[in-house]
């Protein structure tokens, strides 16, 4: 018949509950007396079958159980004690008369956590029942940091969530700045490409017209990723703005009212005051700008730091032009080289960031200029927006991947 003993109120609950399971009526009583008058909560039960069902209606923090029972012994009762599904780990200490190393190992194997040899003396029980707390108490510590752990994770993969959304949302924002992907200005085409490396990047392409002669084409790419970049991009492109003239730093207003374009070299050098004066911040950016005549074709350029622009001419001659400079916002009062170039039927003005030209490619190389000249005349024959996704396509190729390891942005103009 099973049996609970229970203390006093006085005692604290907090103690384990220990459950004595032996067919030996006075070994309980002896056990359990003794565990009681030692604090603890104390059930007892006869056998193997009875003990289950004591554990499944109170589970025990720790068992003593005597291994030679009649019916289901103490071995197979750990097996099933073990089986059964409970919050905490549960202590385990069979009672035998059985000292060989083989048994010994068996019940190991079976479970058991520990052994008391028969008979049981109290100075020994009490040592044994002491060690099976510190073990509970390292098993509910960690279970407990386990918890902790388990609710963090979830409040940061939530955070994690909403970063996600809300990095999902500037990309789309980002890819706003850039609202023609093409236009069309009379005897020129302009086709623009932007692919962050991650939801959003450091890369900027865009346009500003200039009266109806003339436009102003820029390729941006500031240093880093991520959030901050995109941050300066979205400031630089208020600044060069193709809808808000009248705060556009490339532009000034003539006599006549009509808005014309401060020399490239001029409107970079104003660029760096602005960002050395005015902005807190660590990033610089490389940038091309160009003014463009559309009806004579003459370009007038300033390079500051970006890759080399690419003259693609009618007859698939290929020119990298340029002296490289400085990039913006590093040293004041730097200066800026301005260049000129002449377009003619046919020919076409690439600018592009290195994420192009130093993707890398399956053999452990990158693109490099040498790629980009091979692309451009392999791809002569195709128009401005189809030739910019060809080369995108090319790069994933040549990487193995469609995700790149930098920004990936582009102007091509055809003449």
């Amino acid at each position: 018949m099973a049996a609970r003993h229970t203390l006093s109120a006085g005692v604290s609950a907090r103690r384990p509950r220990i459950l004595v399971v032996d067919d030996s009526k006075m070994q309980r009583k002896i056990l359990s007396a003794s565990l009681l008058r030692q604090g603890y909560i104390v059930d007892v039960a006869a056998g193997g079958q009875e003990a289950l069902a004591l554990c499944e209606a109170n589970p025990p923090d720790l068992v003593l159980s005597d291994w030679m029972m009649p019916g289901m012994d103490g071995l197979e009762f750990c097996k099933r004690f073990r089986a059964m599904e409970r919050d905490g780990y549960g202590y385990f200490i069979l009672l035998t008369s059985k000292s060989e190393k083989g048994a010994v190992a068996r019940g190991l194997d079976n479970g058991a956590d520990d052994f008391l040899t028969k008979p049981v003396y109290v100075d020994e029980l009490r040592a044994r029942i002491t060690a099976g707390e510190r073990i509970l108490e390292m098993q509910r510590q960690l279970s407990e940091q386990n918890r902790v752990i388990s609710r963090t994770l979830t409040e940061l993969q939530g955070l994690y969530d909403a970063l996600d959304n809300d990095l999902i949302e500037a990309k789309k924002l980002q890819q706003s700045l850039v609202r023609d992907r093409y236009r069309r200005f009379g005897n020129a085409d302009l086709s623009l490409l932007l692919r962050p490396s991650g939801h959003v990047g450091g890369d900027l392409v865009g346009f500003f017209p200039v009266g109806k002669t003339r436009l102003g084409i820029y390729a941006i790419d500031v240093s880093g990723h991520g959030i901050s970049s995109a941050l300066m991009t979205a400031r630089l492109a208020g600044y060069l703005s193709a809808t808000t003239p009248d705060q556009n730093v490339a532009l000034y207003e003539t006599e006549e009212g009509a808005y014309a374009m401060h020399p490239p070299d001029q409107v970079i050098g104003r660029l760096n005051r602005l960002v050395l004066e005015e902005m807190e911040t660590e990033h610089y950016f490389t940038m091309l700008l160009a003014d463009v005549d559309l009806a004579s074709g003459r370009v007038r350029l300033a390079q500051a730091g970006h890759p080399h622009p690419l003259v693609q001419r009618a007859d698939n001659r290929i020119e990298l032009i340029g002296a490289g400079g400085l990039p913006v916002g590093l040293i004041e009062d730097a200066a800026f080289d301005r260049f000129e170039i002449d377009l003619n039927k046919g020919d076409r003005l690439l600018l592009y960031s290195d994420g192009i030209t130093e993707c890398p490619d399956a053999g452990g190389g990158y693109f490099e200029e040498e790629g980009l000249i091979r692309l451009a005349r392999d791809l002569h024959h195709l128009p401005g927006r189809e030739f910019l996704e060809a080369m995108v396509w090319t790069l994933a190729e040549s990487t193995g991947s469609e995700d790149f390891p930098d920004d990936i942005s582009a102007a091509l103009l055809e003449f």
